[in-house]
């Protein structure tokens, strides 16, 4: 069975203002909602500090820069949610970035096309993370840090460690450059990526069996879960939407060169980390995972509009990385506790909640 790097919950404990009272209610909202209203204080503290922060443009520039982090950071998080990290949300958009342009410039490969075989070797990359993490059961951590170091190593020997240039058409470089209604494409990318990926995890059997192997895959598999097969369909889900970042990647800059991407992982996981501890904290989520990007994306924005120096963009997403992993902790933690003390008649096994009802009223029983 392979071992868990994440650990995910596909139960909530839930208060109710009619029976606990306001206080308890009112205790829950402000923690689950934490990060929606932290992003809407610092809006508000940074559009009185800095009044051009309020405005078009600003709005523009993060949804730009920002909506490619997003999407990396939902690709995480659908690994996240089975319970395992994948590093390759950085190594790999190196490679498929390259791939994108010196597929049509070199090999004078059609745009489209070009487009598809960058998500089938992406698609088949994540086919062999998943393998092996679940059937040679490597920490998933280690396996995707030593195939993503693997692919970075070809992605500066496919590249000779110097920018590819060459004529890129202009549909292609669209894909990127296109604005609607003055908000750029890609925010509609990230949006109905999210959208998808909510509506399967949360509104589905199979993303309900998701949260089930993530929160105990022993348990899954005894229940029926097929484990492993969930395990590695997510690492193909999580690379699919990699290599489709690079391909944005690509079209944005019109160049390959293996200096672009690595500085992607980070953020996109601390926004994978930090969307746990809301929403529903202490289990991974998508629209917790939007929350915590966007987060991010203001309190950086503000930093640089306030003359930030050239350090202080890592050095937020690395301080913010090691709160949101202690703030996910916690609140698992305090989840669990709370599970245990709901009476063993409203428990049933995962594996029935993964074909009825969700489970949204599941817990396990006492002692469990």
């Amino acid at each position: 069975m392979a071992k868990n790097s994440v650990r995910s919950t596909a139960l909530e404990e839930r208060v109710s203002l009619s029976r606990d009272g306001w206080a308890p209610w009112l205790i829950q909202m402000l923690a689950r909602y934490s990060l929606v209203f932290l992003s809407l204080l610092l809006l508000i503290v940074f559009s009185l500090l800095t009044p051009s922060f309020a405005s078009m443009l600003t709005l523009q520039a993060i949804l730009a820069s920002k909506s490619k982090i997003a999407l990396l950071a939902l690709a995480a998080t659908i690994v996240m949610i089975v319970g395992k990290i994948d590093l390759n949300v950085g190594f790999g958009v190196v490679l498929w970035h390259i791939l994108a342009v010196t597929f049509q410039v070199w090999y004078k490969i059609p745009w489209f096309p070009a487009c598809l075989l960058v998500l089938l070797i992406a698609a088949a990359y994540g086919l062999v993370n998943g393998i092996l993490v679940s059937l040679a059961d490597i920490d998933s951590f280690v396996a995707t840090l030593g195939s993503g170091t693997v692919v970075y190593a070809l992605a500066l020997w496919h590249s000779g460690g110097r920018q590819i240039v060459g004529d890129i058409p202009e549909a292609f470089l669209r894909l990127h450059h296109t604005e609607v209604r003055g908000i750029p494409i890609a925010a509609f990318y990230a949006l109905i990526a999210a959208a998808a990926i909510w509506v399967v995890t949360e509104n589905t059997p199979v993303g309900r069996c998701m949260y089930a192997v993530g929160g105990n895959p022993e348990a899954a598999g005894l229940n029926g879960i097929r484990v492993n097969r969930y395990v590695i369909a997510s690492f193909v889900a999580s690379s699919l939407l990699t290599g489709f970042v690079g391909i944005l990647i690509a079209a944005e800059q019109g160049v390959g060169q293996a200096s672009v991407g690595m500085d992607f992982m980070l953020p996109a996981l601390v926004g994978a980390f930090l969307g746990s501890t809301t929403i529903r904290p202490g289990r991974v989520n998508v629209w917790g995972t939007v929350a915590g990007v966007a987060v991010l994306a203001i309190g950086i924005a503000g930093i640089q509009q306030f003359g930030g120096a050239f350090w202080v963009e890592p050095l937020f997403n690395g301080s913010t990385l090691l709160l949101s992993i202690t703030l996910a902790g916690y609140a698992q933690r305090r989840r669990i506790a709370g599970l245990k003390t709901v009476h063993r008649g409203a428990w049933r096994p995962e594996s029935e909640a993964c074909r009825k009802d969700g489970g949204r009223e599941a817990a396990p029983p006492s002692g469990s």
